[in-house]
């Protein structure tokens, strides 16, 4: 009599049962759905595609959790997931914008619970942000947003630790430049 494996993955490091796998993701996604939408508003400046880019970063994870080689890795996988997905996303927005013309959306109207200052200077500074250049755009919000250290940053975006200063200093430098005459006449 031969014994048959009902699960040849089982032995498979880094594997969990399906029930396993979704727990964890939706742990993860409670944790952390809200901030990996916010870094990715950040970067493609559209809550919409910023919410369709986090859920499709969370689908992905589902579907690849039982080749993931340690599950403690999965946020950092989502993160890097996030800002790859946002970069296709920007590319993608800027072939559409180079072939075919299109009507501009508004710009997305301050809160309700902001004052008119507060969205005027949120406004100022998203614009600000997305003046600059992607990678540095990229490590400020990871360093900002997410407090992520400059290793994590290093990591997420594969790239060497004196990149990610280099990154952040030349775009914070951008911003404060960018920012001040426009400070200057909110105070």
């Amino acid at each position: 009599m031969t014994i048959v494996d009902p699960d040849p993955l089982a032995d498979a490091p880094g594997w969990l049962p399906p029930s396993s796998a979704d727990q964890a993701v939706a742990e993860l996604y409670a944790a952390h759905w809200r901030r990996l939408v916010r870094l990715s508003v950040l970067l493609v400046h559209d809550q919409g595609l910023a919410e369709e880019i986090t859920q499709d970063a969370f689908v992905a994870l589902h579907d690849r959790w039982s080749r993931l080689r340690d599950p403690a890795a999965a946020l950092a996988y989502l993160r890097q997931s996030v800002v790859n997905r946002s970069r296709s996303a920007l590319r993608h927005r800027k072939v559409v914008d180079r072939h075919a013309a299109r009507e501009r959306l508004p710009e997305p109207a301050p809160g309700a619970d902001t004052g008119v200052d507060a969205g005027v200077r949120r406004t100022e500074v998203l614009a600000a942000l997305q003046a600059l250049p992607r990678r540095q755009r990229e490590v400020l919000a990871l360093r900002y947003y997410l407090d992520l250290s400059e290793a994590d940053i290093a990591a997420t975006l594969g790239i060497s630790q004196g990149a990610v200063k280099s990154h952040a200093s030349r775009g914070s430098a951008a911003l404060r430049s960018h920012l001040a005459p426009h400070l200057e006449d909110l105070r």
